[in-house]
């Protein structure tokens, strides 16, 4: 059993289904807020992304994917909500999960520069 691979599979299906909800299902409602689509659609993308760059890196770099799932949750949750019409105080918490992304690709930097 791998972990990471799990993660990366979990993160890649949840894009993958949420891209389509979104622009399927939730199309008139996103259309109602003017930045609910295009939050949306960042959401997914860097949902996707990472979720890429977590099976990529699947058996090596695991502060990196532990820095990318949880920033992923949080950038796209946050993004996700507000486009639903959660609060746009959530947009104070999107930065967190942005940061964590960031650390992710830099602690692998630092892993590269050491093997």
């Amino acid at each position: 059993m791998n972990p990471r691979l799990i993660t990366s599979g979990l993160l890649g299906a949840t894009a993958v289904a949420l891209g389509a909800f979104g622009a399927h299902a939730l199309k008139a409602q996103l259309n109602s807020i003017p930045e609910a689509l295009a939050w949306w659609n960042t959401a997914t993308f860097y949902l996707l992304i990472h979720a890429v760059a977590v099976g990529a890196i699947a058996q090596s770099g695991r502060w990196s994917v532990i820095f990318w799932s949880v920033g992923t949750v949080i950038f796209s949750a946050t993004l996700y909500a507000m486009a639903l019409g959660a609060p746009r105080w959530l947009g104070a918490i999107t930065p967190i999960g942005g940061a964590m992304l960031i650390l992710g690709w830099l602690t692998l930097v630092v892993s590269g520069l050491r093997k």
